[in-house]
């Protein structure tokens, strides 16, 4: 990790029952993380992801990875499980069948995954991924990346995800290079 000798990353999980606490925390940083998106185009407004932060928590196994640097925030990852009655809405591209079957336990949905800007090529979003992942029971992790990220995709690739299609989950929102691994 780049940054002072004595910069050390510490990581807590949290439930959904912790959200009142850390809120705050991951709406501060989402707001300057995606500063410039949210004043281009209003789905990435901070009360959309609110909106999206609220409904996502609601979910079962909601779980979020915090990383603080000297007692400071400098990013987080968050999901939660999807349910045997998950449907895949938003898919541009035809997918297999079975790749679509959810069970209570087959497929942990990871929703963010975002790091201060003077923090990132550290490590630590790699590090808050991986602790997430690590209190998961799910088979697989899928996640969407903006179509017009190809290296935040391809960074995702080095870390085993495999493209599974295109989406579009809200009909405000970006497409998506739609993408799973299997959680070791």
């Amino acid at each position: 990790m780049n940054g002072p000798a004595t910069d050390t990353l510490t990581v807590g999980y949290y439930t959904a029952g912790d959200l009142p606490a850390i809120e705050p925390v991951l709406i501060d940083v989402y707001a300057e993380v995606y500063a410039t998106e949210a004043a281009a185009d209003p789905f990435f407004s901070v009360a959309k992801f609110t909106e999206r932060l609220h409904a996502h928590a609601r979910q079962p196994r909601w779980g979020c990875a915090l990383g603080e640097v000297s007692g400071s925030p400098v990013g987080y990852a968050y999901g939660f499980a999807r349910t045997a009655e998950y449907r895949w809405n938003g898919l541009l591209t035809p997918v297999p069948a079975a790749d679509l079957e959810e069970t209570d336990t087959r497929t942990f949905a990871l929703c963010e995954v975002m790091v201060q800007a003077q923090w990132r090529g550290t490590g630590i979003a790699r590090t808050l991924h991986e602790e997430l992942l690590s209190h998961r029971i799910e088979e697989r992790s899928h996640l969407l990346v903006e179509e017009d990220h190809p290296k935040v995709s391809a960074l995702y690739e080095r870390w085993g995800y495999q493209h599974m299609g295109t989406m579009q989950p809200y009909p405000d929102s970006p497409r998506y290079n739609s993408m799973i691994r299997t959680i070791l």
